[in-house]
């Protein structure tokens, strides 16, 4: 195969400039997966022929679009894999809602040093606060910093682990999500486990402890985790592998945006509505 390259290499050479040296160059780009620069090199030749560059600035364009091209399919890549929900990004999320002190610490979770410290993140607050978006935005910019995330729902996943295990490919399963740097579990404090589920939950974040990061959503605070895990044991076991290295995000105390929206609304209709009944005025008038 390297025989073949170099002697193409070595013809392509021998060659005057024309549009078969062309195609021989861009099939030789292609052949060392240098899509970018294959497609881009004539005209990128052309524009640093007309701006005097030299040899060196022009490889230097070349190279450096090449990167942003190889950059940017990674990223599009890894967020097909992710399933993680492509409007809920921080752009469609209105921090102020959170406090300062909130935002501060999303601010530290959004340079990922919590991933590369094998750090869990829990978000804990009331339904409709935002804990799943905030948990996706999270999601998105650990993937543009270049680590692998997993977005599911916590029902789901247990159940993918519970087929698994009737299967005999539990092992298989957790070392596939082991591939990901961060698992996102939505909703943990909506399921109502089994001993069975609970039992694949249990297994999934012990395998993960001190080696990979965690992110979760619950409506529960800790002391309700028994509805989850059933057994005191086994939640107390739980709790302090998720906790143990963790942030936890508070948001108890935040208001339900839903409930804020559905306010302002009914709030705009009286504002808007009609009178039904004349004024004094307008009885006497």
């Amino acid at each position: 195969m390297t025989g073949c390259w170099i002697g193409r290499w070595r013809m392509a050479r021998g060659r005057a400039p024309s549009a078969d040296r062309q195609a021989d160059l861009c099939s030789l780009l292609r052949s060392l997966d240098l899509t970018y620069a294959a497609s881009s090199f004539g005209d990128l030749a052309l524009k640093a022929a007309k701006a005097g560059l030299t040899h060196e600035a022009f490889l230097y364009e070349l190279v450096r679009g090449e990167c942003e091209y190889r950059a940017q399919r990674r990223i599009e890549r890894d967020l097909r894999r992710s399933k993680l929900p492509r409007e809920k990004t921080f752009a469609t999320l209105d921090l102020t809602r959170f406090g300062a002190p909130l935002q501060l610490q999303i601010e530290r979770l959004r340079t990922g040093a919590f991933v590369e410290e094998a750090t869990n993140c829990i978000a804990v607050g009331r339904p409709g606060v935002g804990k799943s978006h905030l948990a996706a935005a999270l999601g998105h910019e650990l993937i543009l910093g270049g680590h692998r995330v997993y977005w599911t729902s916590t029902a789901a996943l247990v159940q993918n682990l519970l087929a698994a295990k009737r299967d005999l490919r539990l092992p298989r399963a957790l070392a596939k999500l082991d591939q990901f740097a961060c698992v996102i579990l939505d909703d943990i404090g909506y399921v109502q486990h089994d001993r069975d589920e609970m039992e694949v939950l249990f297994t999934l974040l012990s395998e993960r402890y001190e080696r990979r990061s965690v992110i979760l959503t619950t409506n529960l605070v800790f002391s309700d985790w028994q509805r989850i895990f059933k057994d005191p044991m086994t939640t107390l076991a739980a709790i302090d592998r998720v906790v143990h290295h963790s942030v936890i995000l508070d948001l108890m105390t935040v208001e339900s945006y839903r409930a804020k929206e559905a306010s302002e609304q009914h709030r705009a209709e009286l504002a808007w509505a009609p009178a039904t009944t004349a004024s004094p005025v307008e009885v006497g008038a």
